[in-house]
């Protein structure tokens, strides 16, 4: 079916159904919320809100990607992220979206934007039965700007239908989406079994974009994470067309107007280092570069609450627990452990480590209204090196950038029963890989480009472990990576000497204020040189082997290729 046809059969569902709610007030869908028992009021306004168990984190495994002629060639099908569907299967889900829609009591549609920047701005309109679903698009997403018109999307607008809580008919897509293993249904099955023939049935959840067509579905996931990944997903794809990069980053601006990005997955402090008092928060998650400078892509936060303190993170503390009035609150805990006079106790993570909170931005006290700054200045990229052997701060020149950015490097703990923990190295493409479609060769290249051009300078930051590997060393003080970061932000590492590391291929810099010299050389801090060597070219190998096998057929520029640890 064509675009034009699923809009037309929409538009026929608002109009035939009794009760639809267009862009009601924000205090109407919490108290819709309330009244329809999605969620519930918390001791301090806020609303608690539990979802059922294959839906308390994204399931990559069924997100898609349509695969259709016209596109194809742009997205990069050998990421395993990008899971292809075929056209006609796409045009199932959504009917069954708009079917399952119409039979619900009452519908509610909310018509926002994506992206602070008006002249790219993307109209989004998301249509559900679930009015938690209306308030997080409240306040994850912008209002609609007066002066729409400017946008190069202002015509090519996003529709999404979202369908949380009902299932799809397994027998129906038998062999149009994936089999689930034995007795498995959520995002912890996403490891494939031993044995194929332990897959048995077909999932009955689908998350599908159509970049071709702007349409998208969420049906049977009600983690609210599915809707603000998907619609930043697509504008991880449209944009780098129009010659907007993309950036699963922070941001923030210093008083004298200076940008700065912060790049990091889960666990290398990217939340707690771009939450500066000194320093305006744009944004936390999404980020465009273009022309004009950098753009926040939201109107709110989505951050992780498990092990929360307020003496820690006192602005996301805030936000979510400050005491309002509930229809004054709004803000969304998600898959929290509450207790029964409504307090939270967010160190329980027996429901799910992935407890959630969804809150606008103006819930924080420093922030810039505008979620707009120029072209940045300064680039952190942040890698919580759990083997030690990484420097705690390091300058890139452009190529090196782009190898650092393409390979997104930070390593998790694996742990076994009897206490043996080894670091392993973890890769996620451009710090974001689930949400970054297209070919890799693209964003690494527009990075270049614009590195090139506008002269940021971009440092690697270590923030995980000095003096040996986990177990051994120690966590790099975050007082000591704070001095790191004021010495990147406010040009005091860029007339200091560096000297290049030949197995990483980065600057090391020989002197940082507030940071002592023998610290900066990472084989100075271990006792035992030679084990320190024998981490440091595993973790090289671990580098070159995932290039090899991720990047070896993806045209990278040889300059860009040759930066690669190992190589």
């Amino acid at each position: 079916m064509t675009q034009t046809a699923h809009k037309q059969n929409l538009a026929q569902v608002l109009a035939r159904h009794p009760y639809v709610v267009v862009n009601p007030e924000r205090r109407t869908m919490i108290q819709a919320a309330v009244d329809n028992r999605e969620a519930i009021v918390a001791a301090n306004g806020a609303l608690a809100t539990w979802t059922p168990p294959e839906s308390t984190g994204r399931s990559p495994r069924d997100t898609y990607v349509v695969r259709r002629s016209e596109s194809e060639g742009d997205i990069d099908w050998d990421s395993p992220n990008n899971v292809s569907l075929e056209p006609e299967t796409f045009d199932m889900l959504f009917e069954d979206a708009l079917k399952t829609l119409f039979r619900k009591p009452r519908l509610y549609v909310t018509d926002r934007v994506v992206g602070a920047d008006v002249s790219y701005a993307l109209p989004a309109r998301v249509v559900s039965y679930h009015a938690l679903a209306a308030l997080f698009t409240d306040n994850m997403f912008r209002p609609v700007p007066a002066d729409l018109e400017r946008s190069i999307f202002a015509r090519r607008g996003f529709t999404l239908l979202v369908v949380p809580y009902d299932k799809l008919n397994r027998s129906v897509y038998e062999g149009r989406l994936r089999k689930l293993p034995d007795g498995a249904g959520g995002p912890m099955s996403d490891v494939p079994p031993s044995a194929p023939s332990a897959y048995t049935r077909t999932s009955n959840m689908a998350i599908a974009m159509d970049f071709d067509r702007m349409l998208g579905v969420v049906y049977g996931s009600a983690y609210c994470g599915s809707v603000k990944k998907l619609i930043f997903s697509v504008m991880n794809y449209i944009l780098p067309a129009e010659g907007i990069l993309p950036l699963h980053c922070s941001a923030n601006e210093g008083p004298a107007g200076d940008c700065a990005l912060l790049l990091g997955l889960s666990g290398t402090g990217k939340t707690t280092l771009s939450a500066d008092p000194r320093r305006a928060l744009l944004g936390d998650d999404e980020h465009g570069w273009s022309d004009n400078g950098t753009a926040n892509f939201e109107n709110g936060c989505y951050a992780k609450l498990i092990n929360l303190r307020a003496d820690k993170e006192p602005e996301i503390w805030s936000a979510v627990l400050h005491e309002a009035h509930y229809l004054d609150h709004g803000a969304i805990v998600e898959n929290a452990m509450m207790y029964p006079d409504g307090t939270f106790d967010l160190d329980d993570d027996r429901l799910t480590p992935n407890s959630r909170a969804s809150y606008p931005l103006s819930f924080l006290t420093n922030i810039k209204l505008s979620s707009t700054s120029g072209h940045p200045r300064t680039i952190l990229f942040l890698a919580a090196d759990a083997n030690g052997v990484l420097p705690p701060v390091a300058r890139l020149r452009p190529e090196q950038a782009m190898l650092w950015f393409l390979m997104g490097y930070t390593s998790k703990l694996a742990g076994t029963e009897t206490g043996i923990i080894d670091p392993v190295s973890t890769f996620s493409r451009f710090f974001g890989e689930p949400f970054m479609p297209r070919n890799p060769d693209v964003y690494a290249r527009m990075l270049g480009e614009r590195l090139h051009k506008h002269g940021a300078q971009v440092y690697l930051v270590n923030t995980g472990w000095s003096g040996g590997p986990y177990g051994v060393g120690a966590r790099m003080d975050i007082n000591l990576t704070r001095e790191i970061v004021n010495a990147a932000l406010s040009e005091k590492l860029e007339g200091v000497e560096y000297v290049e590391d030949p197995l990483f291929h980065i600057l090391v810099p020989t002197q940082c204020p507030g940071v002592p010299s023998e610290v900066l050389v990472p084989k100075n801090t271990w006792p035992d040189k030679e084990a320190y060597d024998a981490r440091a070219r595993k973790l090289a190998h671990d580098f070159s082997a995932h290039f090899d096998k991720a990047y070896g057929d993806k045209n990278i520029d040889r300059s860009v290729a040759s930066k690669c640890p190992g190589k």
